[in-house]
């Protein structure tokens, strides 16, 4: 009697372990995949309501599933942060939703202390997640520190170190991979050198190369390679460009016809290369590859803009984001001019007394 009972105790016992780590349901009455399946079409913002729901709810919204399948399945939403300085002199940053109904720029909160009174830091986007790479202080040398903010869980954290410790740099992903670029760095190679760093794998590997030289002013990625635009001290209004060619892992100096019109900041939309020339008034130019000529597109209003602005795009929109994060959106693939300037539509700056300056801006999809 005493082993029978025994044996029922224990396969009780089983029962009530089994019930204690099975999960709920994602959604009560449907098998997971098509639960999941339901919850991806949920627009992106909703998503913070979405994790209030459950912590499974939670873990899948924050997971790299639920961003790999709203990418797969083209359900995916691209959002921009911004990079900025206040009057305070200390960085900020801002995310826009650009399909929301009330389009305004919102700040994100909880930004490193670390990073906030410091210059020439870098600032990419890779996968779901922001980061903010080195930077330097009146007080302190260039840093190797990396920080991470994870979008889909507006969480802040550390990240592993860069190679070099540099500032005022430039940035740019290709193949999964940041690439940080020259700047200035306690390191007398420094400005000579470049990196490849790899979130995924904790490692970052630096090299150097002659062609890189540290006056670096912007970077783009087009056709598979990345692009560099610098300045020289021997001669300030003389500007060159080289490219990365990953085939060969080397730099080699560029086309002189299309760096001769890359005078300001840069996006590629659909392979086409656009700059907002502020030489001189606020106006879109691109490059034509056919003629190898840059072309104009046409002016921005001095009403909308607030220079300098710095460009990023989405699909064939192209946002210009100035002062105080006063946004103009031009729809390139339908762009059209009265008078010689662009039509286009605005997005109102975050406050009426705002003067904050813009960094740099990246887009990021979800």
């Amino acid at each position: 009697m005493h082993s029978i009972a025994m044996q029922r105790l224990n396969s009780g016992s089983d029962s009530i372990s089994q019930v204690e780590f099975t999960e709920p349901p994602l959604i009560c009455g449907l098998p997971d995949d098509i639960a999941r399946s339901c919850l991806a079409r949920v627009p992106r913002k909703y998503h913070a309501l979405l994790k209030c729901v459950s912590k499974r709810w939670r873990d899948l919204v924050c997971s790299e599933e639920w961003q790999s399948y709203r990418l797969k399945h083209k359900l995916s939403e691209t959002w921009i942060y911004a990079l900025c300085r206040d009057k305070f002199e200390q960085v900020c940053c801002y995310v826009l939703d650009p399909n929301s109904s009330r389009r305004c720029w919102k700040p994100i909160q909880g930004l490193p202390p670390r990073t906030l009174k410091r210059k020439g830091i870098g600032f990419e986007v890779l996968g779901k997640k922001v980061y903010l790479l080195g930077g330097c202080g009146w007080s302190e040398d260039a840093s190797n520190e990396v920080y991470c903010y994870d979008a889909s869980g507006n969480t802040w954290s550390d990240a592993s170190p860069l190679a070099t410790a540099r500032c005022y740099f430039a940035s740019e992903v290709l193949d999964e991979k940041i690439y940080v670029i020259g700047g200035l760095g306690s390191n007398s190679s420094s400005p000579h050198s470049w990196e490849t760093y790899d979130p995924c794998t904790s490692k970052s590997k630096s090299q150097s190369d002659p062609n890189i030289v540290p006056e670096i002013e912007d970077s783009i990625v087009m056709d598979g390679k990345i692009y560099i635009r610098c300045s020289t001290f021997v001669a300030p209004s003389h500007v060159h460009a080289v490219a990365y060619e990953p085939s060969s892992g080397t730099w080699q100096p560029s086309d002189a016809d299309m760096v001769s019109g890359w005078r300001g900041p840069a996006v590629v939309v659909e392979g086409t290369l656009y700059v907002l020339d502020q030489s001189s008034g606020t106006r879109l130019i691109m490059w034509q590859k056919e003629t190898r000529e840059w072309v104009p597109v046409g002016r921005l209003s001095p009403l909308l803009t607030r220079p300098p602005c710095q460009i990023v795009a989405i699909g064939k929109s192209i946002f210009v984001v100035g002062k105080g994060l006063s946004t103009v959106v031009i729809d390139v693939g339908n762009a059209r001019n009265m008078e010689g300037v662009l039509l286009s539509s605005s997005i109102p700056k975050i406050k009426l007394t705002s003067d904050d300056d813009v960094i740099s801006c990246k887009c990021l999809a979800i």
